[in-house]
């Protein structure tokens, strides 16, 4: 089996003394590639800064983060800015849409910082259905036009991995599913690794793995037999 990522032993230290919080707490862990892994836990469980250091966004405190075999744990600031750029797509709840930007221009600016023509950011919004929606600025878009937009940004630059926070979170049922249709057929369409954090047990059924989180350690890894659809899932 291929991993994406192995987790070795990670902890995660906030602050110092006696105001110190321990975030995560000598986490192993390994992802699979190619796979739609779901990260369940309540608010305050790790399951973000689990996410973060995913991510490359944070370091761990102690411990080692492997990447395709790969160890990033002590990379330099400049260096994982170059790892985020080349090999990771984010989808955040609360969109992070450039308000001055169209469609287009947002998702331009994701591949201009990489080697990768324009026209993927075109192509990417199409296949999200939005190919006539590009001119438009955020202001004139639904929710979930504009949560479309933010993981055709996160898809144009062809990363091996999409982390989504929460992306459902500020969707309404319908658009939330349409949300995850879309990830979904990505992973299974694309082979594009996806890991997306929740809180919701409900979505977790669509995902082939499930890892959950609680206090900042891990309870238990879940391979599911027979993930839902969206479509199935109780909202």
């Amino acid at each position: 089996m291929s991993y994406l990522y192995e987790i070795n032993n990670i902890s995660k230290i906030y602050g110092s003394g006696s105001g110190a919080t321990e975030a995560l707490k000598g986490v192993n862990l390994t992802i699979e590639e190619g796979k739609l892994t779901a990260i369940l836990g309540p608010s305050g469980s790790g399951k973000s800064t689990l996410l973060n250091i995913l991510g490359a966004l944070d370091k761990p405190t102690s411990g080692q983060v492997l990447f395709l075999g790969e160890d990033i744990s002590h990379y330099s600031s400049k260096k994982l800015a170059k790892f985020r750029r080349e090999n990771i797509g984010f989808v955040f709840q609360s969109y992070n849409l450039l308000p001055n930007l169209t469609a287009l221009e947002n998702v331009e600016f994701s591949t201009e910082i990489t080697s990768l023509p324009k026209k993927n950011a075109s192509e990417a919004l199409k296949l999200l259905g939005l190919e006539h929606r590009m001119k438009h600025y955020p202001s004139e878009l639904s929710g979930g036009e504009q949560q479309r937009v933010s993981i055709a940004r996160a898809i144009a630059k062809r990363p091996k991995v999409v982390l989504c926070d929460e992306p459902t979170g500020a969707l309404d049922n319908k658009t939330g599913i349409i949300a995850l249709k879309i990830l979904r057929d990505l992973n299974k369409n694309l082979g594009t690794s996806i890991v997306l954090i929740t809180h919701s047990k409900e979505i977790a059924k669509m995902a082939d793995v499930v890892v959950r989180v609680m206090s900042g350690e891990i309870l238990d890894k879940e391979f599911v037999s027979s993930p839902l659809s969206p479509d199935d899932i109780e909202w």
